[in-house]
């Protein structure tokens, strides 16, 4: 039992860091934790996986140049429109959105959409 509660409390704390850093960040953004961490499976290699949307401008990488984002963190930089996408074509990412719903910070009401989705 003690692996288990501690490795209920690695994944508090990173989800706690997570929403912490998400809600620090300037403007307009929802951030979604998917991946290991939100399923509970994560390891010592795993990265903390969070699908960042908001009014991006420019391709991917310009995308992340403009995130300040801690070591570790793999983001996912989508506009509103790119994400409502992914959950059209049943993305591997969208599914993941919708399983787990690990929101991390909603300025664009996703959580709604996210539930919806989920009753299909």
């Amino acid at each position: 039992m003690e692996i288990i509660e501690k490795r209920k409390q690695i994944r508090a704390k990173i989800i706690k860091e997570a929403k912490e850093w998400a809600e620090s960040l300037k403007g307009k953004y929802t951030a979604i934790l998917i991946g290991s961490y939100a399923k509970g499976d994560f390891n010592i290699w795993s990265d903390v996986d969070i699908v960042l949307i908001s009014d991006f401008k420019g391709n991917p990488l310009e995308r992340l140049k403009s995130i300040d984002m801690p070591a570790g963190y793999e983001i996912i930089p989508l506009t509103f429109e790119e994400f409502m996408r992914l959950l059209s074509k049943k993305d591997p990412i969208a599914k993941d959105a919708i399983k787990y719903k690990l929101i991390l910070r909603d300025d664009f009401k996703i959580i709604d959409i996210l539930t919806s989705e989920e009753e299909k």
